[in-house]
């Protein structure tokens, strides 16, 4: 098996599996507490990868929030917050935007080939542009960031992401946090789309722990034979 990163995918969903809600206003699904679980996670990994999507329409900053784990990270000769990392088909991406302005870690964006120049005079001092070949694979993709030292990698979305990864079997461990309530619109966003995935009746994932955190669950599967049975705080 070539060299990747170990992978996590974090995301928060309604009671009937959708991301969020059927209009552009942001659905808050977690909580304070959950949001200082994803902070201990998030600090302890080398990237955080998102899909150009997410940047678009939720414009995330992508950084550790509580100074003590920032100083950790100083303290092992790390910068504050993980580097970021985005894929996209087209480069349509804002250099302005959260995501690349936001924080001093590495910026790393992925995208096919059709799309490297418009993407590199789009994002000219702000990122580095990867040539991701005619279709960015996350296999491909994983097995680049491991050259470039990423050791633990976090996804946090969005569903066409997270069904790549998914589908793809580069996935190590899975966050899913469950919100109270419902969206019940089909026209929201489902936490993945269609695919061929590994875990089905046949094959089921191995729940390695719940967890109640105020109003909201998480519900931790090992997806891989690499899984890490360790909690955040362990590894905070």
């Amino acid at each position: 098996m070539p060299d990747r990163p170990y992978t996590i995918l974090s995301c928060s969903i309604s009671l009937d599996g959708y991301l969020g809600g059927a209009t552009e206003e942001r659905l808050v699904l977690s909580n304070d507490a959950d949001l200082d679980r994803v902070d201990r996670v998030r600090a302890d990994c080398d990237a955080i990868l998102v899909g150009a999507g997410t940047v678009r329409d939720d414009n995330p900053r992508l950084l550790v929030r509580d100074a003590a784990l920032r100083e950790r990270r100083r303290a092992r000769g790390l910068p504050d917050s993980p580097a970021k990392v985005t894929m996209t088909r087209q480069a349509r991406l804002d250099a302005a935007s959260n995501f690349f302005a936001t924080g001093d870690s590495e910026k790393l964006v992925y995208c096919t080939s059709q799309s490297v120049v418009t993407a590199r005079r789009r994002l000219a001092g702000v990122a580095t542009v990867v040539d991701g070949g005619a279709d960015v694979r996350v296999g491909r993709l994983t097995e680049d960031l491991w050259d470039r030292g990423v050791r633990r990698l976090m996804v946090e979305g969005g569903a066409r992401v997270h069904t790549q990864f998914l589908t793809s079997g580069v996935a190590d461990e899975l966050h899913l946090v469950v919100a109270p309530f419902f969206v019940g619109s089909s026209a929201a966003r489902r936490f993945v789309g269609d695919g061929a995935f590994p875990w089905n009746p046949g094959h089921r994932a191995t729940l390695a722990e719940t967890r109640q955190i105020g109003d909201v669950v998480l519900l931790r599967y090992a997806l891989s034979s690499r899984f890490e049975d360790r909690t955040d705080e362990e590894s905070a």
